[in-house]
């Protein structure tokens, strides 16, 4: 079969966005084309009710913006996921009010068509057994973020020790998923039906008997392994810390801008660890890597503001191609709770640039590839652009989560999530911007 992309006509913001045409030879038929058209968003369409709150908001079982992956056989499909469901801060220190406790964490199935995304399938993330997982918190030892969960009654959830935040998404050559988590951090593989096939993390405490780095427990509590992807030749998985981790507490990595990326030798179950910094300390973080070649990669890095906000509008929402090449391995050989240290500091105790410079230690290059709120017209509405894929060697799929249409009210309660920009409850989207320079 023989692919063709097509040039574009509409500029927008020194970027293209618009439609691809695919000409295709099919053996034993006459040579044909169709079109598939990416207009600059597809919003999902029609999101079911999950739940109601007790003081009427509406729970939508959107959610699925986390990370998106394009079907590789099918241009018009994409899978996004959703992390742990709707939650809110409870009033009660470090509670967690959960907006329907028995979520399960999913993978959606959605079809571009007519300029809307349409869910066509969800598959529900099973453990080992085929039981449905949840959301829920981890105990104690297994990747618990102190949070105590409640449900809308007020009552005291159990933690899991399946519970999975899920944030970072693969889409393998065999048809099953790899997902890694905010909580332990985890990393679970799963097959085409959601069940998990294998589940690795710091503590040994998954199914298949292999292991992440033991520093990557001192994870910030829900700034866990964000991002996923896997290296073109299949053979290697990498992700992306969303935040400075606690190493060795939140005190001591204060101001830090040091984030580690994680390779995971599918093969073999050995990993690296390579310095990357974002740019600036008041940033929520990276939220998405994405693979261009087995070395380079894109991050999506991020504040935690809304784009067109009149009051406080966001300031930083951009995607970076970054390089392996000539980057320090920070591997700790000993595999000890801190890592290596430099100097009897930890990575993250280093800080910046100079920090890192002085330890003898090279973090990954970063080039700017997209700036959300310049090159997205006529405004990039959402606070959270979480999902990234490379469509071609030229476009970006970009994901954001609606965080199932509802936010915390600051009452031990949801509100509707409402966008400034628009005025609308926040509904799941991906938005289409072609570069103007191929990415590989």
């Amino acid at each position: 079969m023989q692919i063709k992309y097509y040039p574009l006509s509409l500029v927008i913001g020194g970027f293209l966005t618009g439609s691809i045409l695919l000409s295709s030879c099919k053996k034993d038929e006459e040579p044909g084309t169709s079109a598939i058209t990416y207009p600059a968003y597809a919003e999902a369409a029609n999101p079911r009710i999950l739940a109601t709150a007790p003081n009427g908001t509406v729970l939508y079982n959107g959610g699925f913006g986390s990370s998106v992956a394009q079907d590789p056989n099918d241009p018009a499909v994409f899978y996004m996921l959703t992390d742990r469901g709707p939650n809110a801060a409870g009033t009660a220190a470090n509670s967690i009010i959960f907006g329907k406790a028995d979520f399960t964490p999913q993978i959606g199935k959605f079809r571009l068509k007519d300029g809307l995304l349409t869910l066509e399938q969800t598959i529900l993330l099973k453990n080992a057994a085929g039981q449905p997982l949840t959301g829920l918190p981890n105990p104690v030892g297994q990747g618990n973020t102190g949070e105590t969960a409640i449900d809308l009654t007020g009552q005291t959830l159990a933690p899991s020790a399946d519970g999975i935040d899920s944030e970072g998404l693969v889409l393998a050559a065999d048809g099953s998923f790899w997902i890694s988590d905010e909580y332990g951090p985890h990393i679970a593989h799963f097959d085409a039906t959601g069940k998990t096939l294998e589940r690795i993390n710091p503590f040994g405490t998954g199914t298949g008997g292999r292991t992440l780095p033991l520093v990557l427990a001192r994870r910030r509590p829900n700034r866990g392994m964000e991002g996923l992807t896997l290296t073109p030749d299949g053979k290697t998985l990498v992700g992306l810390m969303q935040s400075p981790m606690y190493n060795p507490s939140s005190a001591a990595v204060a101001g830090s801008v040091v984030l580690r990326i994680v390779t995971f030798d599918l093969a073999t179950g050995a990993t690296r660890q390579y310095p990357y910094l974002m740019e600036s300390a008041a940033l929520t973080g990276c939220s998405e890597i994405t693979a261009l070649t087995n070395t380079t990669f894109l991050a999506l890095e991020r504040d935690g503001l809304y784009g067109g906000n009149a009051t406080a509008p966001a300031t930083f929402k951009r995607v970076y191609k970054f390089d392996l090449a000539g980057a320090t391995d920070i591997s700790d050989p000993a595999n000890t709770a801190t890592g290596k240290l430099y100097s009897g500091q930890t990575v993250e105790q280093l800080k910046d640039r100079a920090g890192l410079a002085a330890a003898g230690v090279v973090p990954v290059t970063k080039t700017l590839v997209l700036d959300l709120l310049t090159d997205i017209s006529p405004v990039y509405p959402h606070d959270k652009a979480e999902g990234l894929a490379l469509i071609g060697n030229d476009m970006l799929a970009i994901s954001n989560d609606d965080d199932f249409g509802v936010l915390d009210n600051g009452q031990n309660g949801f509100a509707t999530k409402t966008l400034p920009a628009t005025g609308k409850v926040d509904l799941n989207r991906i938005y289409f911007v072609k570069l103007k320079t191929p990415l590989r």
